[in-house]
């Protein structure tokens, strides 16, 4: 069986704490691990492989993640533009043979009950294997409006519902045949395309054109934006799942279980924290039903009561429970003023490893930069800055010029604008330095690259 991971999310929902460049399942939660890394983890039992879909920008986050997690045989599919989910799993079940098993999985949603998935993801398994398309369905644990429902009769599916009201969510938790669509299917690849293209021929057929003009390098398969522009933006259950008259079977999962939609439904595990929050800094007093996600600033709340509060190092969102949905609105506000914070977490991931804006001004910008071990930037230089580099810990091999030179804890290199130069980590440990740009232009794309390990034009 293979876990097919759709992880192409813009990440706008539940900003600031995530970016379209740094979605929500990559965003650190409190164990350290990201949403991301705990799906993975979650499968990697119960899986032979693994396939990611995600799009292009996103490629060095989905391998900076996986990286920390112990080997496991992956292959990729990069959109160069998202297509919805019916087009991504249609490319799965392409990259796929026609005998396997595909275990379709969002990124981002929290499971807690290893046991009970397993033993849930085994049983859509064997229905699967009998041809048959099979949802996963969470025993709903309250009338929630945000979520689909599946009606049932034991492991047939009878109708979907896509958000109720709140009244007809009621009728349904007291009816007590209906599950919550957790977006999980299994189902054997053959099946899937013949169930395709039976109803949704016309999207199958584009599809395929697209996939047959993907190139293909190794394990990674990468989607050209032109070859998707016939190709309908549509969901799986709105194109397939609600249209399929037969062999559609559903397995229900006892486990708490979120989708991680907004902060609304962040407020389910607020007290054990979305991201790594340090409870010292927040002060609470005469205050109740807070749910307050924190940086390195200390949060002091008086008399206040049902708030979301979200720090990050360069934005606050403060909100009252129930309206989080409105955060798409804040963003909306934020893309027409063209402001990076829609886009840009303060720490970027490269693929050679991260950098974080310490300090943003007209004139200068501060970074820190971890280098991972054996890892070297491109060979570049810039037209409008001059850098000062100081070595906080580990080793550099600096290249400036024709000059090059190890460096180690509190040693430092200046770069000239129009000088060519390079970074590279020859240790086995992190590397950490402090970047201090001083220039008329300070931006990301003031750089020329002449030698890169990863191919980057840009």
């Amino acid at each position: 069986m293979t876990t097919v991971i759709l992880s192409g999310g813009s990440g706008t929902r539940m900003w600031p704490v995530s970016r379209t460049l740094m979605p929500k399942q990559f965003v650190r939660v409190n164990s350290g691990q990201s949403l991301f890394q705990k799906t993975v983890e979650r499968n990697m039992n119960i899986s032979e492989k693994i396939m990611v879909i995600s799009n292009i920008s996103q490629k060095f986050l989905v391998l900076d993640h996986l990286y920390e997690i112990s080997e496991i045989d992956s292959r990729y599919i990069w959109e160069s533009v998202a297509k919805n989910s019916t087009a991504a799993i249609i490319m799965a079940a392409l990259n796929s043979d026609n005998s396997e098993v595909l275990c379709i999985v969002p990124s981002d949603h929290i499971i807690q009950n290893q046991q009970e998935y397993e033993k849930s993801i085994s049983a859509a398994i064997t229905l699967a294997k009998k041809d048959n398309i099979v949802a996963i369905g969470i025993k709903p644990t309250f009338a929630s409006t945000g979520f689909g429902y599946i009606l049932h009769d034991k492991n047939n599916v009878k109708s979907f519902v896509e958000k109720p009201n709140k009244e007809l969510a009621k009728s349904f938790i007291n009816n007590g045949n209906y599950l919550w669509n957790g977006g999980i299917y299994c189902f054997k690849v053959s099946h899937f395309l013949d169930e395709c293209k039976r109803v949704i021929p016309k999207l199958l057929n584009a599809v395929k054109v697209s996939f047959s003009e993907a190139k293909k390098i190794d394990k990674e398969c990468y989607i050209s934006e032109p070859s998707v522009k016939d190709i309908e933006s549509i969901s799986i259950d709105n194109a397939l799942m609600e249209n399929l008259k037969s062999n559609f079977k559903v397995v229900p999962l006892s486990s708490k279980w979120n989708d991680m939609g907004s902060f609304d439904s962040l407020d389910d595990i607020c007290d054990s924290s979305f991201i790594d929050t340090d409870s010292k800094n927040i002060i609470s007093i005469e205050s109740n039903n807070n749910c307050i996600v924190s940086s390195n600033r200390m949060i002091a709340t008086l008399n206040v009561d049902n708030l979301i509060i979200v720090d990050t190092p360069d934005a606050l969102l403060v909100t009252t429970k129930g309206n989080s949905q409105g955060v798409k609105k804040v963003v909306q506000e934020l893309q027409k003023r063209k402001s990076d914070l829609v886009t840009t977490p303060s720490t970027v991931t490269r693929p050679w490893g991260t950098y974080t804006v310490l300090e943003n001004n007209q004139a200068y910008k501060t970074k820190k930069i971890v280098v991972r071990p054996g890892k070297r930037l491109s060979l570049q230089s810039h037209f409008h800055r001059n850098e000062h580099w100081i070595i906080v810990s580990g080793t550099a091999r600096v290249t400036v010029g024709d000059e090059i030179k190890l460096l180690k804890a509190n040693e430092s290199t200046y770069i000239a604008a129009g000088q060519k130069h390079r970074l590279e980590n020859p240790g086995r440990i992190d590397l950490v330095m402090i970047e201090a740009q001083v220039g008329e232009y300070l931006e990301e794309d003031d750089i020329v690259r002449y030698e890169d390990d990863f191919n980057r034009i840009a």
